[in-house]
């Protein structure tokens, strides 16, 4: 409703100005009897300053139901007052009709508004007798006035309501758009959340699995293997200084340090030489022809990919041997990682790290295997290129 009125009220307000101003005029210099005159001027200055200091806020701001009929019976009454002091008043009827419209619902609109166009012949029936001569001219407009009036007053009430819709509407995609943003932001940082849970799992928490794992070899070779001990106190500093940067990585929102450092080749080379240098597992590497160039994303999943499986090998595997390779194959490039440890069941596995590779090739389009048995278990991680 503000809405229809925000951008038409000034056409309102110069109808109305219009139709004060020359009904006023035509009352003064039709009228001989001062009293009367000054009567219906009055009267439909009244009915100006009704609109002008209370019935336009009762109009524009859907005020209650009282109110409206307050406003337009009190309109019907200065009306009638107007047009019975003087018949030319009636002309105030183009004024006080879409006011009706504007204040009420359209039937009782209607009813009060043809109760106004009424008043004309009936204050001229009063005023001169029912042999008057303006009479048998005031009858057929009448009839013509009320039809049209009725007419005008459907058009306005269905302005009326279409800007009510549109505003309703207006409201409701305001409300749609507020939730489909905090949504949004909801699913933001849940997918934030899964992704610092995958890249902590992935990165910072293999580190200190490492780092345990070494702590514990030490402890066992202090007094019996000194050098072997040595060798993996250099061990642990290297892994904890490269947790560190991937700390300090994950913190400044960049690429994984060991991609930050070199290709994804030599990444995924230094992964297998780390497991072979703590665990004295034989790993053997192999990269089948030029890498062609992937994306961040992608490289991250692959690297990713194979610090879990490799993870999963030293924690659980009790493999001798481990086999790591990249290869192209059609459009993806393809990284396999197989062991010829005990195995365990893809199906029934409740860690997050297979989780958490399926979750990050879906993300780049790319696939999960897991093929394991008593004879070993393979990993396949595709994406495409």
């Amino acid at each position: 409703m503000s809405d229809a009125w925000d951008r038409f009220n000034w056409l309102w307000e110069i109808l109305f100005a219009v139709a004060y101003l020359a009904t006023t005029v035509l009352v003064l210099l039709d009228e001989p009897d001062p009293v009367r005159a000054a009567v219906s001027a009055g009267a439909l200055t009244a009915l100006v300053l009704t609109y002008l200091l209370w019935g336009r806020r009762v109009v524009r701001d859907d005020g209650h139901l009282r109110q409206r009929w307050t406003l337009a019976l009190l309109v019907l009454a200065l009306v009638a007052t107007a047009m019975f002091a003087n018949n030319t008043a009636g002309f105030i009827l183009f004024m006080a009709c879409p006011l009706l419209f504007s204040t009420l619902a359209f039937r009782p609109a209607s009813v009060l508004a043809t109760i106004a166009i009424l008043l004309s012949p009936a204050a001229s029936a009063v005023n001169d007798g029912l042999r008057g001569p303006a009479l048998h001219i005031l009858l057929p407009m009448t009839a013509i006035l009320v039809v049209f009036g009725i007419l005008s007053g459907k058009f306005i009430t269905h302005v009326i309501e279409e800007s009510r819709a549109r505003a309703d509407l207006i409201a409701q995609l305001e409300e749609s758009q507020a939730e489909v943003a905090r949504l949004s932001r909801e699913a933001g940082t849940a997918a934030e959340r899964e992704r610092l849970a995958r890249e902590i799992h992935d990165t910072l928490a293999q580190g200190f699995t490492s780092i345990v794992t070494l702590a514990q070899a030490i402890e066992s070779e202090l007094d019996t293997d000194p050098a072997a001990a040595r060798r993996h106190v250099e061990l642990a500093a290297r892994t904890a200084r490269e947790n560190l940067a991937e700390a300090r990585t994950m913190v400044a929102a960049l690429a994984p340090a060991d991609l930050a450092a070199g290709s994804l080749v030599d990444a995924v080379r230094r992964q297998a030489g780390r497991l072979a240098d703590e665990t004295g597992i034989t790993v053997r590497y192999e990269v089948d022809g030029p890498l062609p160039a992937l994306g961040t994303a992608s490289e991250v999943v692959l690297l990713r990919g194979a610090q879990e499986a490799l993870n999963n090998v030293r924690r659980h595997a009790g493999a001798s041997s481990v086999s790591v390779r990249l290869s192209v194959v059609d459009c993806s490039v393809r990284l396999s990682v197989r062991d010829d440890g005990t195995g365990f069941d893809p199906d029934t596995a409740t860690g997050f790290g297979l989780r958490g590779m399926r979750s990050r090739a879906e993300q780049v389009g790319g696939t999960l295997s897991v093929r394991s048995g008593p004879s070993g278990t393979e990993l396949t991680l595709e994406v495409p290129s």
